[in-house]
């Protein structure tokens, strides 16, 4: 069993019996008053030991909330990842090929007239996949841009053709193999 710190002092000789029995008397006394409410008992320690737990729950709050964006951040990435591998077209090699700007270069994709038609009037588009792209339906480039907009690349506005009455160049045929 351990002695008392009050013990090993008187021990080691460094007290004599007088002074310790000095130190519990006013300690008493001390303990005593605070009781009654005659004294302000010091609870510095007591408050800084408080404060210090609060600190310690909002950084650990904070560390949660850091861990649960990360963790919601890979989850996005994985739909994403899903989304383009179950929806994507298959590639082509062909010689007609679709210019688009992406970070302010013009790259290219290999795709067939139907393709292209699609492309322009909204009903496809591209998007970032493993260091290339990939063509995929509008519906899913709509999931994708809400997760992360980001990876979309092209998504042209839906059009829809519109046939008006009062149009002056309703009689004139656009001719199908015009490339600008």
């Amino acid at each position: 069993m351990s002695i008392s710190l009050r013990d090993q002092l008187l021990k080691a000789g460094l007290v004599n019996q007088k002074q310790a029995k000095q130190v519990g008397k006013d300690k008493q006394k001390e303990q005593r008053l605070a009781h009654k409410g005659q004294i302000e008992i010091d609870d510095s320690q007591k408050r800084a030991a408080q404060q210090a737990m609060a600190e310690k729950a909002k950084r650990d709050q904070e560390l949660n909330r850091q861990q649960q964006e990360k963790a919601e951040e890979k989850a996005r990435a994985a739909q994403i990842k899903q989304l383009i591998e179950v929806s994507r077209l298959p590639k082509l090699t062909t010689e007609d090929y679709y210019n688009f700007v992406d970070d302010k270069k013009v790259k290219r994709l290999s795709v067939n007239s139907l393709m292209r038609s699609k492309l322009s009037n909204g009903s496809l588009a591209i998007v970032h996949h493993g260091g290339g792209y990939e063509v995929i339906p509008r519906e899913a480039a709509l999931k994708i841009q809400e997760r992360d907009p980001r990876r979309i690349v092209l998504l042209s506005e839906a059009t829809e053709e519109k046939v008006e009455g009062d149009d002056p160049y309703a009689a004139y045929k656009i001719p199908d193999d015009l490339m600008w």
